[in-house]
Order: C-alpha cells, then sequence, then structure tokens
C-alpha cells in the first residue's frame, strides 16, 4: 500500500507490536473507512484512523479490502453521462 498524504499508512515501530484481533467499534471505524475511500474524511477522522489503523489488524484488513472493491469498480465501470431527460424528469419530479 503506497503512502499519501490521503491514504493511512502503518509505521515500522507499529509494524512491529502486536495487533489487535477484534475491533471493539467495528461499525464506526467501517464508516470512516468509507468516508476517506470516497474522499470525504476529515483530517481528524484520517489521523484517527491512521492511529487506530497500527494497531488494529480487523480495520487494515477492512481498509484494504474496500479499497481493493472500489479500485476495482472503478477500473471495470464506464462512467457514462445521464442523459438530460432523465436529468430532468428526476429534477421535475423532487420539485413536485
Amino acid at each position: 500500500m503506497n503512502a499519501s498524504p490521503t491514504t493511512p499508512s502503518i509505521s515500522e515501530e507499529a509494524q512491529k507490536q502486536p495487533m489487535k484481533q477484534k475491533c471493539e467499534h467495528h461499525l464506526e471505524c467501517m464508516k470512516v473507512i468509507q468516508a476517506i475511500l470516497d474522499d470525504e474524511a476529515t483530517e481528524a477522522e484520517k489521523d484517527h484512523f491512521r492511529e487506530n489503523m497500527d494497531k488494529c489488524l480487523p480495520c487494515i484488513e477492512s481498509y484494504r479490502l474496500e479499497k481493493c472493491i472500489k479500485e476495482s469498480l472503478n477500473f471495470k465501470i464506464e462512467k457514462k453521462p445521464c442523459p438530460e431527460s432523465i436529468l430532468k424528469t428526476i429534477i421535475s419530479k423532487i420539485n413536485s
């Protein structure tokens, strides 16, 4: 996994320490993982997750899996613009 300002990474020191095998707040961590991967996480959330990730095996495995899935989908899915007629229909239904 390549480190960048938006991608969490595991420090060398943390790799030497035993990691937790169970996450006590996995649901909350998954929400933060999704926010990070969607580039919607705050810096505080990213920092907190980096610290947690260094200690929690389920979180790092979940992050890697979710990242892999997202990258695979982005690679495989052809992005097409929404037809103007569908967009107008949706907007009119929202406004009515």
